[in-house]
């Protein structure tokens, strides 16, 4: 079988200073809150989030009625809108500089999960999505960093194999 070709570039970076305290809080709290397994996770999303914000930049630079600048920053705009990350209200590139991490965290399953009340804590939410008992749409989900688009998020729903689903009951007890 041939290969298929794959991106083997790294999703993270690294903060330059490994120990300063501020940022350590920082990202522990979020972390917590956000209910992720590691810091790496955190530093996934800050690294996809410069990545946009670089662009931004970049197209604010050009001219306000320069074709490249007015393609490329709408098609931005519309894909951090799809998301959810920008409001549709505030659909410029002024605003997209402006966004924060926690933008992003709450755009994951794993969050969405545990705002529409299917789980008890953010944590359960996590253990629900991993063990393969959530579904966005008629698609089983089983990452809880998975990006829920606005309108995909009101499909967020037990799977139907599963049984807070209705689906065939777990483990029963035997009877004494």
């Amino acid at each position: 079988m041939p290969r298929a070709p794959r991106n083997h570039s790294k999703t993270y970076k690294v903060p330059r200073r490994p120990f300063e305290s501020a940022r350590l809080d920082a990202e522990l709290k979020l972390a917590g809150e956000y209910g992720l397994r590691n810091k790496r996770e955190i530093w996934r999303i800050s690294l996809v989030l410069s990545k946009i914000r670089r662009a931004a930049r970049e197209l604010l630079k050009l001219e306000a009625k320069d074709p490249k600048r007015l393609f490329e920053g709408n098609a931005l705009i519309h894909r951090l809108v799809r998301i959810g990350v920008l409001d549709e209200n505030r659909m410029r590139l002024d605003y997209v500089l402006a966004l924060k991490i926690e933008d992003f965290l709450e755009r994951r399953l794993q969050t969405q999960v545990f705002k529409s009340g299917l789980a008890k804590s953010i944590h359960h939410a996590r253990v629900l999505i991993r063990q393969r008992h959530i579904r966005v749409g008629k698609q089983i989900v089983n990452v809880p960093s998975f990006v829920v688009r606005l309108d995909s998020q009101k499909h967020i729903d037990f799977a139907l194999t599963s049984p807070y689903g209705g689906g065939r009951k777990g483990r029963v007890p035997a009877r004494a």
